[in-house]
């Protein structure tokens, strides 16, 4: 199970700036309690993914920097002591103007990739004292280089020999370019690594159009803002009713202009028509899952050593008009089921937010249908709340 914003929705100062207000994150973020931690293990959760934005890392040095270090060895011993094992992620946040992928690690001459190379050694080091077998470090979440990108193959080897030379034992995660997309994770030479403790993860939201309808920051593709009723499968709905629903959400939004909507419902229109001639169903998941086991295959990494570190749907809530609860619980379980099938471990994308497990991040209730459609247990009696 994904975690965050533990570590994450940070209050950067304004540009030109490129410091944090202390201390670094949204008070009223939601974070796991130690409770939540052990509704999780009952649940069958056994290991949670943690991602971290580096922004405050870099940005923060003495006192308030080790601080920093040690809320997250603290998270790391929490989960430990609920019987649930950690891949620590850096997780760059796109959303800031300073500390963001591209100025990270945009390219090997991206300013500030030296300084990111100094954060995951210091990372690394701080987690080696933790059993390898129970605790993982991923370098980086979702590398932006075009999928067979040549920088980002001397990158990751920087960032793997970076790591190891703090951590010599430190299970270590590699992924692909693009996103982590499998696209990224077949471009992958994975005996060039040359390294025997690594897992390797890649990530899955397709289709798009239907995992991430009604989503608001995908601000570079605006269309995602208006798709709404789009079905899973596509069989079980139909692209006039779709194109219905879309419709109705633009027209009351009375704030983009008339030229910039036409543009948009264009786009729509040409999106729409293909997902509904493709009809995606569970063999269209189960067809991308099969080319991952033939890249493990190919490169004899051992499939349960390949996670899919990221899947999900967002749903439709009083924040956004997204997926039907229904569709989306059977996008989940078919993703969920290909995965298994394929002999692969996962961590689904979130337990909280929008495309959480729980119903909301206030009383942080498992979702019944999501909860079955992950083959994970009814946790029972919980207690939401403060308690660490």
């Amino acid at each position: 199970m994904n975690v965050w914003p533990w570590f994450s929705l940070t209050r950067e100062f304004p540009s030109p700036g490129t410091a944090y207000d202390w201390p670094p994150y949204q008070a009223d973020r939601p974070v796991p309690t130690r409770d939540d931690l052990a509704a999780l293990r009952r649940a069958d959760i056994d290991f949670v993914r943690l991602p971290v934005d580096p922004g405050p890392l870099l940005a923060f040095s003495g006192e308030r920097r080790r601080r920093l270090f040690a809320d997250v060895a603290a998270a790391v011993e929490l989960a430990l002591a609920q019987d649930l094992s950690v891949i620590v992620n850096l997780h760059p946040n796109n959303a800031t103007h300073y500390w963001n992928s591209e100025r990270l690690v945009g390219d090997v001459s991206a300013p500030l990739f030296t300084h990111y190379l100094g954060l995951v050694h210091d990372m690394a080091a701080q987690l080696a004292r933790f059993d390898p077998a129970r605790v993982a470090f991923e370098p980086l979440n979702e590398p932006p280089q075009r999928c067979s990108a040549a920088d980002w193959v001397v990158m990751q080897a920087e960032l793997l020999r970076t790591a190891r030379l703090a951590a010599p034992s430190l299970t270590l995660v590699a992924t692909g370019a693009c996103g982590s997309m499998i696209d990224g994770l077949e471009a992958l030479d994975a005996q060039a690594l040359s390294d025997t403790n690594i897992l390797y993860t890649f990530h899955f939201y397709e289709p798009y159009v239907f995992s991430h309808q009604g989503a608001p920051w995908m601000t570079s593709e605006p269309m995602y803002r208006y798709l709404n009723a789009v079905p899973w499968p596509a069989a079980a709905g139909s692209r006039e009713r779709t194109r219905a629903a879309v419709m109705a959400r633009m027209t009351v939004d009375e704030l983009t202009p008339d030229g910039a909507k036409r543009a948009i419902a264009a786009t729509i229109e040409r999106v729409l028509t293909e997902y509904f001639d493709a009809r995606p169903d569970r063999r269209f998941i189960e067809r991308h899952f099969a080319r991952v086991a033939a890249w493990a295959d190919r490169h004899r990494v051992d499939r349960t050593r390949i996670l899919l570190g990221e899947f999900g749907a967002l749903r439709s809530d009083r924040r956004y008009v997204a997926a039907s609860a229904p569709d989306r619980t059977r996008y989940i379980a078919d993703v969920r089921g290909a995965c298994e099938a394929a002999g692969m471990p996962w961590a689904f994308w979130n337990f909280f937010d929008g495309m959480g497990l729980t119903t909301d991040d206030a009383t942080r209730n498992f979702d019944p249908a999501i909860t079955a459609a992950l083959g994970l247990r009814d946790p029972g009696t919980r207690f939401s709340g403060s308690r660490r």
